[in-house]
This record gives structure tokens, sequence and C-alpha cells, in this order.
């Protein structure tokens, strides 16, 4: 099979690893009078439209997010990757708890599958490079390798996470193969940190992913509530042991793009406005 114009002028693949590439919109050509100058700025700012694509092979299958295929080229099939009442109930949990989708298909086959565009980041890890594996944060997963295991972990202390306003729950990835990952940031600027034997404290769900073997808390910020409540600060996320963490610099993950997609529906708006005027 030959695929052509797969990258061109205004899209190149910026990101290989393993049978997982990203594909990045550099230009976008295909816009309207309408959105044109929302499009243009927002290319000048680096937000770009990108995709994953998976080549596939007798030895290569890939579980993706519900929802996220765009088009496959080859002898491709779909698989629900259910087996048995057990293990549907299992992922409806799983699913419930961490706010993924219950059920992701696994694509098996050969040939090239394409998923839908995103204004995020695409993060391709190295799942076994992780050890015991890795732990995202809610809503990062995007597609990994069929021989990922996915789990779902607890915090230690269901309470104070609960008075933090953080998720109980969050998916784990372990095992050999690739996983991606969608992020408001990119690769290059989130901030590794390497604990040995050691305590990271972090105001807020700026952590995207850690090692799964750290022991993850919801603590106070301070000994007491009185000290909580003259320091300024509440509960904070806390990281103990050996294995590192990739931290966020900006914002949590749920409310930067939430932000960026006010502002484009906002400037199109005037756009259209000006331009019917």
């Amino acid at each position: 099979m030959n695929i052509r114009n797969f990258e061109n002028e205004g899209r190149k693949f910026v990101n290989n690893m393993g049978n997982f590439h990203v594909l990045e919109y550099l230009q976008d050509a295909s816009v309207s009078p309408m959105n044109a100058s929302t499009e243009y700025f927002m290319s000048k700012m680096g937000v770009h439209r990108r995709q994953l694509v998976i080549q596939l092979d007798e030895n290569n299958s890939a579980i993706v997010q519900a929802g996220a295929m765009q088009w496959s080229a080859g002898n491709i099939e779909a698989t629900s990757g259910i087996k048995g009442v057990g293990d549907l109930f299992g992922k409806m949990v799983k699913g419930a708890v961490t706010k993924e989708s219950a059920v992701k298909p696994e694509y098996v086959g050969n040939g090239f599958l394409t998923l839908e565009p995103t204004y995020k980041f695409i993060i391709l890890v190295d799942v076994g490079s992780w050890g015991s594996g890795i732990t995202i944060e809610d809503g990062m997963f995007y597609a990994c390798s069929g021989t990922v295991k996915n789990t779902v972990v607890a915090r230690k202390n269901l309470s104070s996470a609960a008075l933090g306003g953080e998720g109980l729950f969050n998916l784990s990835l372990s095992g050999s193969g690739i996983a991606a990952l969608e992020s408001n940031v990119p690769y290059n600027e989130l901030v590794e940190v390497e604990l040995e034997n050691d305590t990271l404290r972090i105001d807020g769900n700026l952590a995207v992913c850690w090692s799964s073997n750290l022991e993850f808390t919801v603590e106070r910020s301070t000994k007491t509530l009185l000290g909580s409540a003259v320091s300024g600060e509440g509960l904070v996320n806390v990281y103990r042991g050996t294995g590192k963490v990739l931290m966020s610099p900006v914002a949590p993950t749920s409310s930067l793009y939430a932000a960026t997609n006010t502002v484009a529906a906002k400037a199109a708006a005037i756009t259209s406005n000006t331009l019917g005027h």
C-alpha cells in the first residue's frame, strides 16, 4: 500500500516512537473567510492541529480511546477487547472512576490507523522505561500499544482527596509498549522531578504523570489547621518514594484548553460579525 501526501509543506511528522507517529499541521490551509484570522493568530502562537498515526501489523495492535478513530487503511479490524460479562463490568467501573471511556476498542491487522485531530499536544511515552508503570492524570489517555496493561490505582487517603477536590482514582499503564497522552503542555515544557526516597508536594493537579510505585496522597500543607490558614495553603498533592513525576508549570490539565476554546470561539464570532458588516 502506498499513501501519498501524508506529509507536505503544511504538515510534518514531528515525533516518532516505534510504530506511533505524531503528524502536526504547521500551516492549516483548510480555512474559510470566517475563521481565517483566528487560524492565522493561532498558528503564530503554535496552536496547531495534531494527529496520531499508528502503523499496525501482526505483532502490533493498538488500544484507542473510544470514538478517536478517523480513518484506517489496510486490513484492520476493531475489537471490543471485552472477555465476558465480568470483564465488561470491571471496565465500566474503571471508566466511571477515571473519567475515561468504559470500553476502549483494540485495533488489529495490517495497515495504518489515523486518529481524530486534536489541538492538544500528543506525548509519546515508552511505558517499559517507567519500571512498575506510569500513572496518568484523568482524561489524558489517547492510545497505547496492545501489550500495555490498563489498571486503576487509588489514593492512599481517599477522604482528603475528596476534600481537596481531586479524583480518587487514576489510570495506570504498565508492561511494555508505547502510550500516547493528550497534554495541554508540550513535552519540552514539562518539569521532570526524579525522587530518591524523597517527597514532592504540589499545590493543585499540575502533575501530568508519575511513577506508579510512588505513594500518592492528599495532605494538609502544614501539620495543623491553624498553620494551613496562616500559610494561605490548604491541601496539596504529595508524592513519596523513588520514581519520577512529570509536572506542568502553568495550569491544570482540565482548564487550559477550555479557556483556549472559549477565546477561539469569541475571536471567530468577532471576525464573523466584522465581515458581515
